[in-house]
């Protein structure tokens, strides 16, 4: 019997997600494998994600080699492996949109793939330079803030970009952050997603096979 697994560590039949809607034209001759201990790699990848969420702006090793399709990188597949299920529609920009993604994420996660941001609980962007706006993603509503989308946006680096300095819940004075790739408007982007809390997104930045954890309560000067 072939498992897999979904965020909480609860192990399901491969064979079933292909039987359903959600294995529905997976093409599996090129598929990529996935985690080689699902219920396992999942509990700590999931640490991992904690942790770079709760200290915002420091880079986490995720310590995985992912063997992940074009134009994924190994920390990007790893986020979206533990945390995508069959209840979380998933978002794919237009450079990773290829069949090799679509069939690993539907395979893998079991996620309904949707066509627009404000659809989606998670967002893949692998092409932060033309990502779309911030506020094109859902945001919650006042009775229900966590309906917002968390982000994955794939960078260049992690180290390469501007100087920015980080404030906020999990910083004891500050973090400086120089992610490289993103676009001019992000920035003032953030600054409206952070003054609308309890509203608006979170974002995990990856590169290789670091991520850093940037919730939308962190504050940004620079």
């Amino acid at each position: 019997m072939a498992l897999t697994s979904t965020p909480n560590g609860t192990a399901v039949d491969r064979t079933t997600i292909l039987s359903g809607d959600a294995g529905a034209g997976i093409d599996t001759a090129d598929l990529k494998p996935g985690l080689a201990d699902p219920v396992h790699d999942s509990q700590k990848l999931f640490r991992h994600l904690l942790d770079a969420m709760a200290r915002p702006g420091r880079a986490v090793d995720l310590e995985t080699d992912l063997d992940t399709p074009t134009p994924l990188d190994p920390a990007t597949a790893a986020v979206v492996l533990t945390l995508c299920d069959y209840d979380t529609p998933l978002w794919i920009d237009w450079i990773a949109d290829t069949p090799p993604v679509r069939s690993y994420c539907r395979f893998h996660c079991g996620s309904t793939l949707v066509e627009r941001p404000d659809e989606a609980a998670f967002a893949l962007v692998s092409d932060a330079e033309n990502m779309p706006r911030l506020g094109l993603f859902a945001q919650g509503i006042d009775q229900y803030p966590d309906r917002s989308a968390t982000l994955v946006v794939q960078l260049p680096d992690l180290g390469g970009g501007p100087e920015r300095v980080l404030k906020g819940p999990g910083i004891a004075t500050q973090a400086v952050l120089r992610a490289g790739g993103l676009p001019d408007w992000f920035w003032n982007d953030w600054r409206l997603n952070a003054a609308q809390f309890p509203l608006g997104v979170d974002i995990f930045f990856t590169s290789g096979r670091r991520i850093v954890g940037l919730p939308r309560t962190v504050l940004v000067e620079g």
